[in-house]
């Protein structure tokens, strides 16, 4: 669509030039006005740049500028003079003008001023489009619940959104508790600020110090240069801190040091910076367990988790299956370009009885698979993966198991999970987190079933 910029200018000849040069040498689209006010009613044509004369005979065009910016703050405008006056340019300026040019104007240098304005204008545009997209994606509308455990957790969030108190998001993995984390930030006081996340599993721990606080120059190998760290970067804005129970001690008491007043020094440096920063963090695993077992900081443990709150897990929200079901499927039928139109009575009893162990995470990876493999307008069994079909475990399970012996009848199914967790436990070498990733579930819910099992809680 070709840019559209209106002209203003009471002179004639000067409208008939400036048409001629940005309609038929520079390929724009134009429309001409002799008066201000006359321009002022078309504004809703929502012109790319307004080429517009300070001296009109029904308005001053510098006092214009305040009228166009009521109604489009970020449109361009660049203001052309016979007096030729410094005072009358920066006098444009300041009230918020693009460019300046005296008359007469010289056309190689007008050209340039318009593409780097209406370029300059179409990038403001973009990054409002993005704030608007974001501001709708983290709303509470866009966090998907019908249940009334969901229901809690958003009154709860609503308390908070204009105070700093820190707050700790409690789950299992794949329940949203990033999402509640940007609902927070992005609906309360700090939302036009920086909202920066740290996953502390995925970095290195001998890295995670450096992603936190920064370091200096040279101060450990490879340190070439200094580098801000994400308390620096979320300055005023939110730190979101991921999965912080897998922060190992010594980190965690220059956290608190943070929390508490408020400065750092960054690795390799001797000066205190002072940082406003709102601290969010969540987590899969029992915090309060792992203080019991001196893993986990005690006073940081009651300064995260000032205002707790408990994101529940998929199964026990079941009511709101069909209803994030219904919004995957148009979301990747938009995404995929293809016409589905819902499930099958079948495959839907399937997707209800299934426990989602990844929770929404795995709903939704689930439902866009579908989406990509079905030929039909509805989602059928045969595109469902075989562990929701089957119901079973869909592990190798041991074949000397006393389960597998000749006279076994029908196998219980909390004994096979039991022996399923045993058995990845036993091929792992006690690793929990391979354990749980290699049976397809979360650390939390591992650390569940090994407790419920009686099972070594110890291994790592």
């Amino acid at each position: 669509m070709e840019k559209l910029i209106f002209i203003v200018d009471d002179e004639p000849s000067i409208r008939k030039l400036l048409t001629h040069w940005v309609k038929n040498q520079w390929g724009y689209e134009v429309v001409a006005f002799e008066r201000g006010l006359e321009m002022l009613k078309e504004l809703d044509q929502n012109p790319s740049l307004i080429l517009l004369d300070i001296m009109l005979p029904d308005v001053n065009g510098v006092d214009l500028i305040t009228e166009i910016k009521k109604y489009n703050s970020i449109i361009p405008i660049i203001m052309l003079s016979a007096q030729g006056s410094i005072e009358v340019a920066l006098e444009s300026l300041r009230k918020g003008a693009f460019d300046y040019f005296p008359k007469p104007i010289d056309s190689n240098r007008l050209e340039p001023a318009i593409k780097n304005a209406i370029s300059n204008y179409e990038l403001h545009k973009r990054i409002e489009e993005l704030e608007d997209n974001i501001q709708h994606e983290y709303s509470f509308d866009n966090i998907i619940s019908n249940d009334p455990r969901m229901q809690v957790v958003f009154k709860l969030v609503t308390k908070i959104l204009d105070n700093d108190i820190t707050v700790l998001i409690n789950g299992e993995s794949g329940t949203g508790k990033e999402l509640v984390a940007r609902a927070i930030h992005y609906n309360g006081r700090r939302k036009d600020k920086p909202f920066v996340v740290v996953n502390c599993a995925s970095i290195p721990r001998e890295l995670l110090e450096s992603e936190l606080f920064g370091h200096e120059k040279g101060s450990f190998t490879g340190a070439h240069q200094r580098k801000l760290g994400k308390f620096e970067t979320a300055n005023e804005g939110t730190l979101f801190l991921d999965e912080i129970g897998e922060m190992e001690m010594s980190l965690q008491a220059k956290i608190l040091r943070v929390i508490q007043q408020k400065e750092f020094e960054r690795v390799g440096g001797n000066e205190t910076l002072k940082v406003d920063v709102r601290i969010l963090s969540a987590t899969n695993r029992d915090l309060k367990e792992m203080v019991e077992r001196n893993e986990f900081r005690e006073d940081l443990y009651y300064r995260l988790s000032s205002f707790p709150i408990l994101v529940p897990s998929l199964r026990n929200r079941r009511g709101d299956v069909l209803i994030l079901v219904n919004h995957f499927i148009k979301k990747f039928s938009e995404k995929n370009s293809k016409n589905i139109k819902g499930v099958t009575k079948k495959a839907l009893k399937c997707i209800y009885d299934y426990d989602w162990p990844g929770n929404i995470r795995e709903l939704e990876n689930t439902i866009e698979r579908c989406i990509i493999l079905t030929d039909t307008d509805q989602i059928d069994v045969d595109v469902l993966p075989e562990s929701i079909v089957s119901r079973d475990l869909n592990q190798e399970i041991d074949k000397n198991s006393p389960l597998f012996t000749e006279t076994s009848q029908i196998i219980p199914f909390e004994k096979l999970k039991e022996e399923a967790i045993k058995h990845a436990l036993d091929r792992t070498n006690g690793n929990v987190v391979d354990a749980a990733k290699r049976l397809n579930i979360g650390r939390a819910t591992m650390y569940r079933l090994m407790e419920k099992y009686n099972l070594d809680i110890e291994r790592r």
